[in-house]
């Protein structure tokens, strides 16, 4: 089922009358928006830049979380290649159930409802699509410390970064490299922080390309 893909430059998506940064953490802000349809960002599709990445892997047992996954294309698209050992997380139940239904072949034990600040595990390779810029500036530096927690050493987080102001009282919330990269450095060896080729067209050039890697103990 394919969603209409939304130019955030231009629209406004969210409703911020009585909003505030708690609302946007809380899994019932997340639910609601899913239960009613409510998602303008969801492409409807794995996007190209997660595809292309997906299909460059090579190890099936790669261990692959996929955290503020919402509707999970990517996961879908991973595990249809192969890879066994994809988890999606969110903190929305609402979502972890759409997506469920919609993939009913895809493990349930790999889906984890809980808070990402809250989750405990291990993983080679961490994808993230649209989660970094739903969440409130205010945590990037703690989703980065997280995000390095999380890796194995030498585990991989990559994906997309909008590269654009975009908003700052609601989501999606915007920036540039240059901010990111004080998150990120120096608790990650660089391997590509550029401008994205392959966005889909409404992000084509406000998309950066991540892959950090943890550094071997």
């Amino acid at each position: 089922m394919c969603k209409i893909i939304v130019n955030f430059s231009k629209v406004n998506i969210f409703n911020t009358s009585c909003m505030n940064y708690p609302t946007f953490t809380s899994e019932e802000y997340w639910s609601s928006r899913y239960r009613s349809n409510d998602i303008p960002w969801d492409a409807g599709r794995v996007t190209t830049p997660l595809k292309e990445y997906i299909d460059s892997l090579e190890d099936p047992g790669t261990r692959i979380l996929i955290p503020g996954a919402g509707n999970a294309w990517e996961a879908e698209y991973a595990f249809g290649a192969g890879f066994a050992n994809v988890f999606v997380l969110d903190i929305s139940r609402e979502a972890l159930n759409r997506f469920s239904s919609r993939c009913p072949g895809f493990p349930r034990s790999n889906l984890i409802h809980e808070n990402f600040f809250e989750h405990v595990s291990e993983y080679d390779l961490i994808l993230e699509q649209t989660f970094f810029c739903a969440l409130p500036p205010e945590l990037r530096a703690a989703y980065a410390r997280k995000m390095f927690n999380l890796l194995a050493p030498g585990g991989r987080l990559a994906g997309v970064l909008f590269d654009d102001t975009l908003f700052e009282d609601h989501p999606p919330f915007g920036g540039d490299e240059q901010e990111y990269r004080k998150y990120f450095f120096p608790l990650f060896e660089e391997s590509i922080f550029d401008s994205c080729y392959n966005s889909i067209p409404p992000r084509k050039n406000r998309e950066l390309f991540i892959e950090l890697i943890r550094p071997a103990d």
